[in-house]
């Protein structure tokens, strides 16, 4: 069987034979040892980049653990086959064991490992957890790993086991914080991990997070959660995660102590997980098990792979199955690391695409926990408002539970808000369909917040300010359609508001291209599909026109002017009609320009009340007697004040709207609120039409963001509480004066905690 030998050349992960080994990694440089900084982010999912002195790992990363004694892979392998960037191993038992003590205190933990890579120490913790003691102290063991020149630490925590009452988790929480200082201290330079322990409570868990927080750890191990995930209590680990991170500086990696299935990882990574390690891949392979990305499989029953692998591209389970125990053992190994390899990458062109999520949700479906775990995720914490029914439907659960999850809602609507606060809106591309999921999808629950918190009807007199005319039936491009109706309502109809019914809510006419609302890829019969009254009831309701009359005009096919114009002479909203209830007189040149300007101001205003956060008022000034340049099909591409200054470009992508420097500078001066003076935080309500937000930089970076440079992390001095990832921003310095604008890629505590990567992308800087 040639695919099964090995040679001296070894196979790279592409299964093409290579030579030899990857260079070591370059040290980071010793300014920014212990900096983690964030590259690309999809919500709460983030790409980063942890600085040590063996390299700079890529993150979310997987660490493979490495028993010095019984070494299934080579760590060399993990670096030169798999470029693997870091491994963790046990202090404790390399500390217990005299001869690898030996090698380690003398060459180096390195050394002892043959890996150039990061490595990560655990302390004994677990060791404990499994025998009930270990006979190493607390400082004792942080001095050790520091000793033998480990990357990163681990403090000597107290495991809290699931059987413990809650008094006697408390008891282990307060322990591992009181460990805490001694251990920071006795670390000295090397980075140290601060793990969080509050078993299956989620007061304990905040209380262990807030406290480990006040500390000087490089990295936070969300711990304990083994038993969890051995018993599939999948549920309770996402409540574990959602009751420690927002409470943790994010300026340090989260690393889930002992997850490695790769099942798990797109859940986790898209509630804000950084590092996994895994001594699965190994401990699976011995008892015959691959590990894929749905769970778990024995190699007794397969014909086929799972999956095909490098290691097994030319050999089958049977052949595999015939090889001798230790051999099997070994590329079994070789496949389920190769599978974590794979899902983990998976995950990270996940972020980098935005689909992150959905990634999430395709894999909730794959595992009965894990699904539980995704539907508690996407009902419980924030919809609250949802019906039972819209409830039974999305879960197909009992209604005893539906109410359960009701009534202890309101603890975790918190922490959903802070992954719905951290989404990006408007998106570039399409938004695939997944069924009731996609309306629980963050980034989609964080437009649909904005566009009911911002948008208000124009309350204008005349006919029409009775009723709201409901358009469904297709998908958009709806300007082709409707431009010629609406200028006709517009004019005759001024108080008539027109909403579009799309599959995931209703969406004002006047932003009818603005996405996730118009992106949506799904069956036809998705945009077919004639409104529930009752829905669209409960919408309007949110939209300040609970008690308009609802006009539902189909607008699939030809003749949908006749048919909107007939339904609204029905209601008494048109006068002049003939004797089939259709609109004779045509609007006159100048009438119908008039109103189609009318339309397009209206366009930029709502966009600008909408993702500038800022006041009607505001934005009617601004726009008075403005002018707008339209492509040929009827699109705003510009806007153009009554002075001449170009304020602001409406994007043809994502029905987003780009600012302009100019824009930048007339907007700043409309701002009547205080400048920030650091990162408090606000209620949600209290920051809306308040602007775009400000970030104040120092004077070192004044110059740099005249320039047109962007704004790194370290040079903040402050910022408004409202700002969040995508979100245009003005850029001030000390005085408040504007220097600059641009996008920001981060959140406000992001901007209060990290010292290291772009917080804002500078679209335009001001020259002095």
């Amino acid at each position: 069987m040639d695919g099964l030998k090995e040679t001296d050349a070894g196979v790279d992960c592409m299964g093409a034979w290579t030579d030899g080994r990857r260079d070591d990694p370059v040290p980071c440089r010793e300014v920014d040892k212990g900096l983690f900084e964030i590259t690309s982010r999809d919500g709460r999912a983030r790409l980063g980049r942890l600085h040590t002195e063996h390299g700079i790992l890529e993150t979310p990363a997987l660490l493979p653990v490495i028993n010095p004694n019984i070494r299934t892979i080579e760590p060399r392998e993990m670096w030169d086959r798999y470029g693997i960037g870091a491994l963790i191993t046990n202090s404790y038992i390399i500390w217990k064991h005299d001869a690898l003590k030996e090698v380690a205190t003398t060459q180096g933990v390195h050394a002892l490992l043959d890996y150039p890579g990061v490595v990560m120490t655990d302390s004994g913790t677990f060791q404990a957890y499994i025998y009930g003691d270990v006979e190493v102290g607390v400082e004792e063991i942080v001095e050790f790993q520091k000793s033998i020149g480990v990357d990163i630490a681990t403090m000597l925590d107290v495991f809290s086991r699931p059987d413990m009452s809650e008094e006697q988790v408390a008891q282990c929480v307060q322990e591992t914080i009181e460990r805490a200082p001694a251990s920071v201290a006795s670390s000295g330079t090397t980075m140290l991990n601060g793990p969080i322990q509050g078993g299956l409570f989620k007061h304990l868990r905040t209380q262990s997070a807030q406290g480990m927080a006040e500390f000087d750890f490089a990295v936070h191990p969300i711990g304990g959660i083994v038993p969890v995930m051995e018993r599939h209590l999948y549920k309770d680990y996402a409540k574990i995660m959602l009751a420690s991170l927002p409470h943790l500086p994010p300026n340090r990696p989260v690393h889930m102590f002992g997850c490695g299935h790769p099942m798990l990882f797109p859940m986790s990574i898209a509630l804000g997980a950084d590092l996994f390690d895994s001594a699965a891949y190994a401990l699976f392979a011995r008892d015959g098990r691959l590990l894929t990305p749905w769970g778990t499989q024995k190699i007794e029953s397969l014909v086929e792979w799972p999956e095909r692998m490098p290691c097994v591209s030319t050999s089958t389970p049977a052949e595999v199955r015939a090889l001798g125990k230790n051999e099997r053992t070994v590329l079994l190994a070789r496949y389920n690391l190769e599978v974590t390899l794979a899902e983990l990458a998976r995950c990270k062109q996940a972020i980098r695409d935005g689909t992150i999520w959905r990634l999430a949700e395709r894999r909730s479906h794959q595992h009965p926990a894990l699904r539980e775990a995704f539907l508690w995720l996407s009902t419980s914490p924030h919809n609250k408002k949802l019906d039972l029914q819209f409830l039974d439907e999305l879960i197909l659960s009992d209604r005893d539970a539906a109410r359960d999850r009701d009534r202890n809602a309101g603890k975790w609507e918190s922490s959903w808000n802070w992954i719905v606060e951290s989404q990006e809106s408007p998106r570039k591309g399409g938004e695939p369909w997944g069924g009731e999921d996609t309306h629980v999808r963050p980034h989609i629950n964080a437009a649909k917040t904005a566009l009911k918190q911002h948008w208000t009807p124009h309350h204008r007199e005349g006919k029409g300010s009775g009723e709201v005319l409901v358009a469904y039936g297709t998908s958009g491009p709806w300007r082709e359609r409707l431009s010629d109706l609406m200028a006709r309502l517009e004019h005759h109809s001024p108080g008539l508001e027109v909403m579009i019914q799309t599959p995931i809510g209703l969406l004002p006419y006047s932003l009818e291209d603005l996405n996730p609302f118009t992106h949506i890829d799904g069956p036809l019969w998705l945009w077919r599909r004639r409104p529930n009254p009752m829905e669209v009831r409960k919408e309007l309701v949110q939209y300040g026109m609970g008690d308009r009359r609802i006009i539902l005009v189909d607008m699939l096919g030809d003749g949908i002017q006749a048919r909107a114009l007939h339904a609204l002479s029905e209601a008494g909203v048109f006068g002049v009609t003939n004797q089939d209830g259709i609109q004779t007189q045509p609007l006159e040149k100048e009438q119908r320009d008039d109103a189609k300007k009318r339309l397009q101001r209206r366009h930029v205003a709502d966009k600008m009340v909408l993702l500038l956060n800022m006041k009607k008022e505001d934005v009617d000034l601004l726009l008075e007697d403005s002018t707008f340049v339209v492509n040929r099909l009827g699109r705003v591409k510009n806007a153009i004040m009554s002075n001449g200054t170009h304020i602001v470009s409406p994007r043809l992508t994502d029905g987003g709207l780009s600012l302009t420097d100019g824009g930048a500078e007339e907007i700043h001066a409309t701002r009547d609120i205080a400048m920030p003076q650091d990162f408090e935080k606000t209620s949600l309500e209290s920051h809306l039409f308040k602007g775009p937000a400000w970030v104040v930089v120092n004077d070192d970076a004044e110059p740099f963001v005249r320039q047109g440079r962007n704004v790194f992390h370290g040079f903040i001095l402050g910022c408004d509480s409202w700002i969040s990832p995508g979100d245009s921003c003005l850029i001030v310095n000390q005085k408040g004066e504007l220097i600059g604008h641009g996008i920001s890629q981060c959140t406000p505590k992001d901007m209060q905690y990290f010292k290291k990567g772009v917080a804002v992308k500078t679209r335009g800087g001001k020259k002095q």
